[in-house]
């Protein structure tokens, strides 16, 4: 009897054993788990005043750290255990006694889950070697080929192809029936080893949320697990189940375009938006239904590319990599992803793709990676360019023996790695390990008992796109979550002579919509905006015209274009007319927009950027706004009229003259389908807003990177050191505008804390207190912000960094506990030997509401 198969036979014993099964029950096919469903859609209600959060699952009582369940009209998700490292924080009303919520080891599992676990995974690995065993070299090729339709691979071509075992994944198509034709041909090749499907899903698939920066701006768990949520149930509803997301790169340099992809400056923030994405939409089990695989990407420090120019090099030290940069990636590998991307940039003078250091030590044997490693689109032909490869035949080899698995928009791999085996270069076994790991993930999704999952070739394009698909309840809530109020001066009241803060506007006020953002169905969605549609999406004009009482007391005029360079039109619409060019004088546009004005109560201007200048490949130098747009604020100010200066944009802009103009200023980023209702919600206080910045902006370029968890020096300024020769510029502050976690409210909140303890042992924990109060008249959310520091250590540490926070939701004149609880895990870094470690010594945290807090209390970490 074949050994392969007497092998498989007594794990399948065993198991039937462990489990209690027959043997004929243990061999059954696998069916997919039952999917969870996503909320029915319902017509959009008229938004209620935020006295409790749509985004609310959790008991009022107690919510733990990292609240794993999503509220729906329906049923919620299952919840999903937390991650271990992940700080316990609780909130509890003053009134109610206080639970503490510690941080208690997992049960150990049972022998017999354990058993059947291992026997899972042996079955697993005897069904890739068998089929392994069968597989021609060319076949195992193909599953280390991803491809995209279009172009010279016309769809037939490509059908081809794939009957021919030549393809393993396809990407960027999301069109029915071509996706079931293909999965079609992949059931004609001779071991039926199905496609799979992928598309860059990075905020939203029919349904666009904000970007990823908006949605780390929403410091709200809930808010960026719905939106991942939502978006793995419509991809997955079209036949995909791979998404090129989420982007962790941490990003310092708002010069980068691609700063809109990612979730921000700071390591735990975008450690958590990530983790959560690879949870809610990879699911509890690949085989779920709804599971959509996330191939976290760009491993590593794309976000650190020198001078914030796109495909730039990128050099740094092992302890900064490890403290900061690669944080992000290993909670998203720990929280489960299956794909890995490597980066399009060089790491220390190797790039990514040919870095055996970082994609096979770092990734695989310290980090225990067993899922698949795809290259970035076109990398292995860049590592020629990179200097690293003679031809293509030596990047084919380079990328292989890096850790590579599979190439995406393969060029190489079929023409070049049959010849490098017959040279010796590359062995057999080398391939077989890549195939593997494809086959295994193919596996373990269920794909090769239901190829077709998904899949429906009568679910034509129009009913793919149509808007009874969208969800946009979810996208509207999560959306105005994401909208940062920067500032909100008082205003004298012309008719009472009463002061008060210009935001919230009345619905019965004459309101002037002016800007080229303002009506711009495009630019609303964003970069990355997927399979999204931009007639289905509410920009702010539309937005703020339904809000109104009357429709009529809404004013428009376009203002300004975005610039008067004309070769930023040209770069804008390359591919596609993205980007509007009124031809009319700039002259006459401002006049009319004046003439809005004057006639108008309040002027909301909607400046900042095209989306496409947010975008990859769209590094800038300059983060002003341009030129035109700067004459059409100094116009409406001059009219003496209360101005609303409503940023939209990808990254953080320098607008310190705007903010001066301004009488109130939000920062509404590109929010996606529902964008324009969610800015009607804020402006009249339907919603009051709650987002906090997940990036430092800067004052000016010459600041950049302004980070807020720098490192001291020698020298530090400050307040009690304000000599020359200190740490500083004599031509501008060290400062930035606005500092990373920023954000006001139309209430106003409070908070002092307590500890349980000034002393932690190496097995103890600190317990503490955070007492909020709403001061204010309204009711709303606050994120309560931990930050600590390291006074005396090895090595120099940052003068704060984030620990942890939480979403509080206080009625007006009420108050509220968050307690958190500190661990010696959370005080272990990178030491002057390269240890991960806590050292004994004296630690400051800060709580409170931004960055800048200097609310602390000092607690010791006693040695053994």
């Amino acid at each position: 009897m074949n050994k392969i198969i007497m092998k498989k036979i007594v794990i399948l014993l065993l198991s039937a054993l462990v489990s209690g099964q027959t043997l004929a029950d243990s061999t059954t096919s696998e069916s997919s788990s039952t999917a969870q469903p996503i909320p029915t859609e319902q017509a959009t209600p008229a938004p209620a005043p935020v006295a409790q959060p749509a985004l609310a699952p959790v008991d009022p009582v107690k919510v733990e750290a990292v609240p794993e369940s999503i509220s729906s009209a329906t049923a919620p998700s299952p919840e999903t255990p937390a991650s271990p490292s992940t700080p316990a924080v609780s909130t509890t009303p003053a009134a109610a006694t206080p639970a503490v919520t510690t941080a208690t080891p997992s049960a150990t599992p049972s022998s017999a889950n354990v058993s059947a676990e291992q026997a899972a995974k042996n079955e697993q690995s005897v069904f890739v070697d068998n089929l392994l065993a069968k597989m021609s070299l060319k076949e195992k090729i193909g599953q280390l080929r991803l491809l995209s339709v279009g172009g010279d691979l016309t769809l037939e071509k490509a059908l081809e192809q794939i009957e021919a075992g030549e393809i393993g994944g396809i990407f960027n198509t999301v069109v029915e029936p071509d996706l079931t034709h293909m999965q079609d041909r992949a059931m004609k090749t001779p071991n039926k080893i199905p496609l799979l499907f992928g598309f860059d899903i990075v905020h939203g698939h029919r349904t666009v949320f904000p970007i990823n920066l908006g949605l780390a701006a929403t410091w709200d768990r809930n808010a960026i697990g719905k939106a991942a949520e939502v978006s793995a149930y419509e991809a997955t509803s079209d036949g995909l189940n791979i998404t090129w997301a989420p982007m962790v790169d941490i990003t310092r340099d708002p010069r980068w375009g691609r700063v809109s992809e990612g979730f921000g400056e700071d390591p735990y923030l975008t450690s958590e938006a990530g983790r959560i994405f690879v949870e809610k939409m990879q699911k509890q089990s690949l085989k779920d239904k709804h599971s959509l695989v996330t191939a976290v990407k760009h491993f590593a420090q794309y976000g650190a590319v020198e001078g914030g120019r796109e495909y730039n090099s990128t050099d740094m030290s092992e302890r900064k990599m490890f403290q900061e940069y690669l944080v992000p990636y290993k909670a998203a590998i720990d929280a489960g992803s299956k794909v890995v991307m490597a980066s399009l940039v060089s790491i220390n003078g190797i790039p990514a793709t040919a870095n055996h250091w970082l994609l096979t030590d770092v990734l695989r044997n310290q980090w225990h990676f067993d899922g698949v490693v795809v290259s970035d689109h076109g990398a292995i032909r860049e590592l020629i360019n990179h200097g690293v490869a003679k031809d293509p035949k030596d990047a084919v080899r380079a990328s292989i023996k890096a850790g590579i698995d599979m190439s995406m928009n393969d060029e190489y791999f079929l023409q070049f790695i049959p010849q490098l085996i017959n040279e010796g270069v590359l062995n057999i076994a080398e391939i077989d390990n890549a195939v593997r790991h494809v086959l295994a993930l193919k596996y373990e999704m269920g794909l090769f008992n239901d190829p077709y999952r998904n899949l429906d070739p009568n679910f034509g394009v129009e009913s793919m796109f149509s808007d009874d698909r969208l969800h946009r309840d979810d996208a509207r809530d999560v959306a105005r979550r994401s909208i940062v109020l920067l500032k909100n001066a008082k205003i004298r009241n012309s008719q009472s002579g009463i002061e008060q803060p210009l935001l919230p506007l009345s619905k019965d006020q004459k309101v002037a919509v002016i800007g080229p953002l303002a009506d711009s169905k495009r630019d609303v969605l964003g970069s990355w905006s997927g399979a999204g549609r931009s007639a289905s999406a509410i920009t702010p004009l539309q937005g703020i015209q339904k809000a109104a009482h009357n429709p009529n007391l809404i004013s428009y005029a376009f203002g300004a274009n975005f610039s008067d360079d004309l070769a930023l039109f040209s770069f804008l619409n390359l591919y596609e007319m993205t980007t509007k060019f009124d031809e009319r004088p700039a002259d006459t546009l401002i006049a009319e927009a004046v003439d809005k004005a004057k006639n108008a109560d309040v002027v909301v201007a909607f400046v900042g950027e095209a989306e496409g200048m947010a975008h990859e490949s769209s590094s800038r130098t300059d983060l002003s706004l341009q030129a035109s747009q700067k004459r059409l604020l100094a116009a409406l100010k001059a009219t003496g009229k209360p101005l609303v200066i409503a940023l939209m944009n990808g990254r953080p802009l320098t607008v310190p003259e705007e903010y001066k103009q301004a009488d109130a200023m939000l920062e509404t980023w590109f929010l996606g389908t529902e964008g324009g209702d969610a800015i009607a919600d804020v402006l009249y206080g339907d919603y009051n807003p709650s987002g906090k910045l997940p990036m430092s902006f800067p004052l000016s370029v010459g600041q950049i990177p302004v980070y807020y968890s720098h490192l001291n020096t020698g020298r530090p300024y400050g307040k009690e050191n304000m000599g020359k020769y200190t740490t500083s510029y004599f031509d501008s502050p060290n400062e930035p505008l606005f500092p990373f976690g920023f954000g006001l409210s139309y209430t106003t909140f409070n908070v002092d804390f307590t500890l349980s303890d000034n002393k932690i042992t190496s097995d103890g924990q600190i317990v503490v207190t955070a007492n909020v109060e709403n001061s204010g008249d309204r009711a709303g959310s606050q994120a309560v912000q931990f930050y600590l520091q390291d006074i005396t250590a090895s090595v120099s540490r940052p003068v704060k960094q984030l620990i942890g926070f939480e979403m509080v939701t206080l009625e007006p004149h009420t108050k509220g506990q968050v307690k958190f609880v500190i661990t010696p895990d959370m005080l272990k870094f990178w030491n002057d030997k390269m240890q991960f470690v806590a050292e004994p010594g004296d630690f400051n945290l800060f709580v409170g509401f931004d960055s800048t807090t200097q609310t602390k209390q000092t607690f010791t970490l006693l040695g053994e």
